[in-house]
Protein backbone atom coordinates (compact mmCIF):
# COMPACT_ATOMS: atom_id res chain seq x y z
CA UNK A 1 0.00 0.00 0.00
CA UNK A 2 1.08 3.52 -0.71
CA UNK A 3 1.67 6.00 2.08
CA UNK A 4 0.64 9.64 2.05
CA UNK A 5 3.24 11.36 4.19
CA UNK A 6 1.86 14.23 6.20
CA UNK A 7 3.34 17.72 6.18
CA UNK A 8 4.84 17.35 9.65
CA UNK A 9 7.30 14.80 8.25
CA UNK A 10 10.05 15.49 5.72
CA UNK A 11 9.26 15.36 1.98
CA UNK A 12 12.54 13.42 1.57
CA UNK A 13 11.01 10.51 3.45
CA UNK A 14 9.04 9.30 0.41
CA UNK A 15 12.26 8.67 -1.53
CA UNK A 16 13.98 7.12 1.46
CA UNK A 17 11.30 4.46 2.04
CA UNK A 18 10.39 3.85 -1.61
CA UNK A 19 11.94 0.39 -1.51
CA UNK A 20 9.53 -0.59 1.28
CA UNK A 21 6.43 1.37 0.28
CA UNK A 22 6.62 2.17 -3.45
CA UNK A 23 4.63 5.09 -4.84
CA UNK A 24 4.40 6.80 -1.47
CA UNK A 25 4.16 10.56 -1.72
CA UNK A 26 4.38 13.62 0.49
CA UNK A 27 1.35 15.89 0.77
CA UNK A 28 3.34 18.72 -0.87
CA UNK A 29 3.80 16.72 -4.07
CA UNK A 30 0.04 16.27 -4.51
CA UNK A 31 -0.99 19.85 -3.80
CA UNK A 32 -2.06 19.36 -0.19
CA UNK A 33 0.50 21.62 1.51
CA UNK A 34 -1.14 23.43 4.45
CA UNK A 35 -4.55 21.92 3.69
CA UNK A 36 -6.96 20.96 6.48
CA UNK A 37 -6.55 17.46 7.91
CA UNK A 38 -9.98 16.41 6.66
CA UNK A 39 -9.01 17.32 3.09
CA UNK A 40 -5.86 15.19 3.40
CA UNK A 41 -8.03 12.40 4.89
CA UNK A 42 -10.46 12.52 1.97
CA UNK A 43 -7.64 12.51 -0.60
CA UNK A 44 -6.03 9.48 1.05
CA UNK A 45 -9.37 7.70 1.19
CA UNK A 46 -10.28 8.32 -2.43
CA UNK A 47 -6.81 7.61 -3.83
CA UNK A 48 -5.97 4.46 -1.84
CA UNK A 49 -3.31 5.81 0.52
CA UNK A 50 -2.61 5.15 4.18
CA UNK A 51 -1.59 8.28 6.09
CA UNK A 52 1.83 8.42 7.76
CA UNK A 53 1.85 11.20 10.33
CA UNK A 54 3.08 12.48 13.64
CA UNK A 55 -0.09 14.57 14.03
CA UNK A 56 -2.42 13.20 16.70
CA UNK A 57 -5.41 14.77 14.95
CA UNK A 58 -5.45 11.94 12.41
CA UNK A 59 -5.65 9.43 15.26
CA UNK A 60 -8.77 11.25 16.45
CA UNK A 61 -10.27 11.42 12.94
CA UNK A 62 -9.74 7.69 12.54
CA UNK A 63 -11.52 7.16 15.87
CA UNK A 64 -14.52 9.05 14.50
CA UNK A 65 -14.65 7.76 10.94
CA UNK A 66 -12.82 4.43 10.98
CA UNK A 67 -10.98 3.36 7.88
CA UNK A 68 -10.15 3.76 5.08
CA UNK A 69 -7.75 5.38 5.12
CA UNK A 70 -5.57 3.69 7.66
CA UNK A 71 -3.34 5.87 9.84
CA UNK A 72 0.22 5.17 10.91
CA UNK A 73 0.82 7.56 13.78
CA UNK A 74 4.36 8.21 14.99
CA UNK A 75 3.66 9.30 18.54
CA UNK A 76 6.00 11.75 20.22
CA UNK A 77 7.96 12.33 17.03
CA UNK A 78 10.47 15.01 17.89
CA UNK A 79 13.36 13.45 16.01
CA UNK A 80 14.88 13.85 12.55
CA UNK A 81 14.21 12.23 9.22
CA UNK A 82 16.95 9.62 9.57
CA UNK A 83 15.45 8.43 12.85
CA UNK A 84 11.95 8.35 11.33
CA UNK A 85 13.27 6.30 8.42
CA UNK A 86 15.01 3.94 10.84
CA UNK A 87 11.81 3.51 12.83
CA UNK A 88 9.82 2.74 9.68
CA UNK A 89 12.43 0.26 8.49
CA UNK A 90 12.54 -1.49 11.86
CA UNK A 91 8.72 -1.74 11.89
CA UNK A 92 8.19 -2.48 8.17
CA UNK A 93 6.76 -5.97 8.70
CA UNK A 94 4.45 -4.70 11.44
CA UNK A 95 3.34 -1.84 9.18
CA UNK A 96 2.71 -4.19 6.25
CA UNK A 97 0.67 -6.54 8.48
CA UNK A 98 -1.35 -3.58 9.78
CA UNK A 99 -2.08 -2.36 6.25
CA UNK A 100 -3.49 -5.80 5.38
CA UNK A 101 -5.55 -6.10 8.58
CA UNK A 102 -9.20 -5.38 7.80
CA UNK A 103 -10.11 -4.53 11.40
CA UNK A 104 -7.54 -1.97 12.55
CA UNK A 105 -7.66 1.75 11.73
CA UNK A 106 -4.59 3.11 13.51
CA UNK A 107 -1.08 1.82 14.13
CA UNK A 108 0.88 3.75 16.75
CA UNK A 109 4.65 3.69 16.45
CA UNK A 110 7.03 4.93 19.13
CA UNK A 111 10.75 5.34 19.11
CA UNK A 112 12.41 3.07 21.65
Amino acid sequence: MRLLIDENLSPRLSRRIDDLFPESVHVRSVGLKQKPDIEIWEFAKSDGFAILTSDGDFHEIAGSFGHPPKVIYIKGCNFGTTAVESLIRSQAIRIADFLLNKDSSVLILRRA
